[in-house]
């Protein structure tokens, strides 16, 4: 998730219905609530505040059992994000449906298969390591809610509404296009290309206890970011060329100055 998360100009909505159109904004809006309130729930999950079933708790299973569906969780997700974020795909769901909503369906099924996660995530509750100093613990625990924070504020440096679809189907409801997003790298992006999933990265592994189920939370996530980032640049390469080859050789990936 960075420079270019968007779906691209949209089909103009002039010949199309009233009815369709005001379908196609319910559509998008549904989507962005449901994702809205996914995105809260994670928080929650992996932070272990304010939510039913979080990353620790829930009926336990054999830690064979436990690791395997995990396992599946997460590459459900992660095949699901990265290949329904291709080009490629982008170009056959336009075949069959309008590309105004193609970024709803993503957002859509990307938060239906992370609840199928949260559903039915096994906890594996030993710990691997726990902080017994408070205020390093606090630290750790404001850490983590820090990440989150990065992670929000990045999407609104690239545009919120259109990363998540809305603007896509305001647009078509009014009968206009959306026009390409042009390269930009406002605030953090000035320092690193991805800050979306830096933040990701410091909300999953900041915590003062690191159970074995968190662990593997963490560490299969962050591989899988670097798996997404490597797949991303080589669509951006092929979006923007040398402007972005020369992005990249300036300004650091995940860590100013370092990496």
């Amino acid at each position: 998730m960075s420079i270019t998360m968007h779906t691209g100009p949209n089909s103009p909505a002039k010949a199309v219905s009233f009815t369709t159109r005001l379908l196609t904004l319910c559509y998008g809006g549904l989507a962005y609530l449901i994702f809205l309130g996914t995105f809260l729930y994670a928080v929650g999950f992996v932070s272990q505040y304010m939510v039913p079933k979080n990353i620790n708790t829930g009926p336990a299973s054999s830690l064979t059992t436990a690791l395997l569906i995990n396992l599946v969780l997460m590459s459900i997700f992660a095949v699901q994000h990265s290949g329904m974020a291709r080009q490629g795909f982008k170009r056959l769901f336009a075949r069959f449906a309008s590309p105004a909503i193609e970024r709803s369906t993503y957002v859509l099924l990307a938060s239906l298969t992370l609840i199928l996660l949260f559903w039915q995530w096994q906890p594996m509750p030993a710990v691997v390591w726990h902080i017994d100093n408070p205020v390093v613990a606090g630290i750790a625990t404001a850490g983590g809610f820090a990440g989150w924070l990065i992670v929000l504020y990045s999407t609104f440096l690239i545009s919120h509404f259109e990363l998540f679809g809305l603007t896509q189907v305001a647009a078509h409801f009014a009968g206009r296009m959306v026009e390409p997003m042009k390269f930009k790298t406002p605030g953090l992006y000035r320092l690193i290309r991805h800050p979306i999933y830096l933040g990701f990265i410091i909300a999953f592994w900041c915590t003062p206890t690191m159970t074995l189920g968190h662990l593997l939370f963490a560490a299969v996530t962050t591989a899988y970011i670097f798996v997404g980032i490597y797949l991303e640049e080589r669509d951006l390469v092929a979006m923007f060329g040398s402007e972005y080859r020369r992005y990249r050789e300036k300004v650091s990936m995940l860590v100013p100055g370092i990496f």
